[in-house]
């Protein structure tokens, strides 16, 4: 059974509670010709304005960044053994390396993990907020899924 919400209090419990659990996800872009591209990364969320909005930290990739720029659309999927699931469908966006002030909130959202369980120490891959090859996504969602696996009960958030 498939519900759906345009609040996404109703399903920020169950979002926040299997991202925090699964951690990583599947991020999945698409070329120019409509061929998708898989890759495993963490990325963090928050609410502002009672709104998902995800941030990733990131490489910026020959790759990743084509696929972006010829489709800004993707999809981060979690998914764990108990079937338990989130589908994220977003717009991504690359965030200046100049805006110093997103590169440090992300940090520190990383950091803290947000949801509690989702994200690392970005130190172990970057040196700070000034290291030139740390990129940043931002992520605004239109639409988030999220599947109990107990029952394979299924909400959906979308603007």
């Amino acid at each position: 059974m498939t519900t759906t919400t345009t609040s996404f209090d109703d399903i920020r419990r169950e979002f926040d509670t299997y991202v925090g659990d699964i951690n990583y996800a599947t991020m999945v872009t698409v070329d120019g010709a409509g061929r998708p591209r898989a890759r495993i990364l963490i990325p963090v969320w928050e609410v502002v304005d009672g709104n998902p909005l995800g941030w990733l930290a990131t490489y910026r990739t020959p790759v990743k960044a084509a696929h972006l720029a010829t489709n800004p659309n993707t999809t981060f999927s979690y998914w764990t053994q108990r079937q338990n699931a989130v589908h994220a469908d977003a717009v991504a966006q690359w965030i200046p390396v100049e805006d110093l002030t997103t590169r440090q909130h992300v940090w520190d959202l990383y950091q803290r993990t947000s949801p509690t369980g989702a994200g690392y120490p970005l130190g172990q891959f970057w040196q700070g907020i000034h290291d030139p090859k740390l990129h940043v996504l931002r992520l605004t969602p239109w639409r988030i899924q999220v599947v109990r696996g107990s029952d394979l009960r299924s909400r959906i958030w979308k603007v």
